[in-house]
């Protein structure tokens, strides 16, 4: 396989829970505890990307690498397309991996898994996705759906990502979970590329890609991790870490 760099955005810009990076979670800040499981997956090196020096403090502070970014961009993607840049000038790594930084639960086996599907030509950007069993999520919009056809490598191909519910007729769906895995070409490519007419319309940014011709497949995981938005999820964060 390709060398891979591990990236982790972070700014503190939500507002449903102020300061979300630094909030912490059994004796850390979230945003240390996400770079620890990405550290975990043992990919490649991992570094946090951030326009802001409190949480670049936090992270030299537990002993890891933070890159400071500009406070303009507009996505996630944006800004570790600039850290990738200055970490790696050379293009040693010819694979970025996107981890959100809200993802503190999320597990090692699950970053690899977003790795996965590069082992296939001509596959430019790989991510993951899980069925999504829950009724009460089949309609809700922020349950973005994948809807995906077998690759024959024993991962997906994506066909088109949308906020409701599809495909129709019997059968699984399956919930997209925001972890890219870009080869650096794709990864120049993609930042480049404007934002497209389906992107803007369902506000999902890899439609971009897809519109673009660009191909992404996907890794099929055993459940979702919990995204930390809200003050009630962070306890639920903190209950699961106490409980490990």
């Amino acid at each position: 396989m390709s060398s891979a760099i591990v990236i982790i955005p972070a700014r503190l810009s939500a507002t449903r829970l102020p300061n979300k990076p630094l909030a912490d979670i059994c004796g850390k800040p979230m945003i240390v505890r996400v770079l620890e499981q990405a550290l975990n997956a043992d990919i490649g090196p991992v570094a946090v990307a951030t326009d802001d020096s409190s949480i670049a403090e936090a992270v030299h502070d537990h002993g890891g690498k933070a890159i400071m970014t500009r406070t303009d961009h507009e996505s996630g993607s944006d800004r570790i397309h600039e850290a990738a840049d200055i970490a790696d000038p050379d293009g040693k790594f010819d694979i970025v991996l996107n981890v959100q930084g809200d993802v503190p639960l999320i597990e090692p086996a699950a970053i690899r898994a977003a790795f996965a599907p590069l082992s296939v030509p001509g596959v430019d950007i790989g991510t993951i996705m899980t069925e999504l069993t829950n009724p009460d999520f089949r309609d809700d919009p922020n349950f973005v759906k994948a809807v995906t056809s077998p690759n024959g490598h024993g991962h997906h191909r994506a066909l088109y990502f949308t906020r409701v519910t599809a495909p129709g007729g019997e059968g699984p769906l399956y919930h997209h979970i925001g972890i890219y895995a870009y080869r650096r070409a794709a990864l120049n490519q993609f930042v480049a590329l404007p934002p497209s007419p389906l992107e803007k319309r369902e506000k999902l940014e890899q439609l971009r890609a897809l519109e673009a011709g660009m191909r992404i497949d996907v890794s099929i995981i055993g459940s979702a991790p919990m995204d930390v938005n809200t003050p009630d999820d962070l306890e639920r964060a903190r209950a699961a870490y106490r409980t490990l």
